[in-house]
């Protein structure tokens, strides 16, 4: 790994935005170069001196206007060439942002409450956006994401830490609607696999909640640590035989997903329902020609114990 490299990443490192392996890369680099170690605590230093000063909400009609604004100069922007629309220059966006300070923080605030607006619609809907309760959940949109999830031994208390522009936690338990909005927005946003791993293990304790089963469906179906999809599959599998939307999602996994033992597991899961005719069409399809020797052995298998059809 070389410095520029570094330099060119401190930022999103800083702000816990780069993918696990990358993050490892650049630790192990700064452990041996100390321009790079100065670079990093510079970046700190910066983000520290930020969360001094006080951050507003932005309003949804300054989002609105501001979304509408970039729409109208989008629309009257001249066109480049079709490779220049094609290609995006990261290391001049990067320096930008670098030594633009006020523009990171616009950036950071106004791109950040657009971006999570989704995950948290799906649990309060539409409607006035909230303040902090009584557990210490700041608003939507001065989240920058899940630092920690952990759950108090032998209780159903869970303590939540993240991050605004300096690291916040909140304390509550399982069923409080502040610690399920912490845990989803982890469960489908974090960059931390570890994070992600303890915020679904956490909801799997609630799947017949509906947005609880919503995010342990996006889990089976996004998610890129293999762990977390065969987590989110069994907390799913007693819902494959009533839920269709379930047993889709399931037969998908089996169907496409990279891992074998994610599809194993999930042909498992589907033994109770092989006689759906959904199903009976996977089986087939796997029984003649799948490349996983096991899989194609066991869809036939399966398919042999159902009645004939007329």
């Amino acid at each position: 790994m070389k410095c520029e490299w570094v330099q060119q990443n401190v930022v999103l490192y800083v702000y816990d935005e780069l993918p696990d392996d990358a993050r490892h890369e650049l630790e192990q680099h700064v452990a041996r170069c100390q321009d790079c170690a100065a670079e990093v605590e510079a970046t700190r230093k910066f983000r520290s001196e930020l969360a001094q000063s006080p951050v507003q909400d932005p309003s949804p009609s300054f989002l609105a206007a501001s979304r509408m604004r970039l729409q109208e100069a989008l629309e009257s922007a001249e066109q480049g060439g079709w490779w220049s629309r094609l290609v995006f220059d990261p290391v001049a966006w990067l320096n930008q942002v670098r030594f633009a300070p006020a523009l990171a923080a616009a950036i950071f605030i106004v791109g950040f409450a657009g971006g999570i607006g989704a995950t948290y619609k799906m649990i309060k809907g539409p409607g006035p956006e909230p303040g902090p309760g009584p557990s210490g959940t700041a608003t939507q949109a001065s989240i920058s994401g899940i630092s920690s999830v952990s759950q108090v031994p032998g209780t159903n208390q869970v303590t939540v830490k993240y991050d605004t522009v300096s690291p916040q936690e909140a304390h509550g338990s399982l069923s409080d609607p502040n610690i399920q909005q912490l845990l989803l927005y982890a469960a489908r946003n974090n960059f931390n696999a570890g994070v992600r791993m303890d915020s679904v293990d956490l909801l799997t304790q609630q799947p017949t909640n509906a947005h609880v089963r919503e995010a342990l469906l996006y889990a089976l179906r996004y998610d890129s640590n293999t762990g977390i999809r065969l987590k989110a599959l069994d907390a799913l599998g007693p819902y494959v035989k009533d839920d269709v939307q379930v047993r889709d999602t399931v037969l998908e996994a089996l169907m496409s997903d990279a891992n074998p033992g994610v599809r194993i597991e999930a042909l498992r899961l589907l033994q109770p329902v092989r006689g759906d005719s959904s199903v009976r069409i996977v089986l087939e399809r796997l029984a003649a020609k799948d490349e996983n020797r096991y899989i194609r052995s066991q869809a036939r298998t399966l398919i042999g114990q159902l009645p004939e059809m007329n």
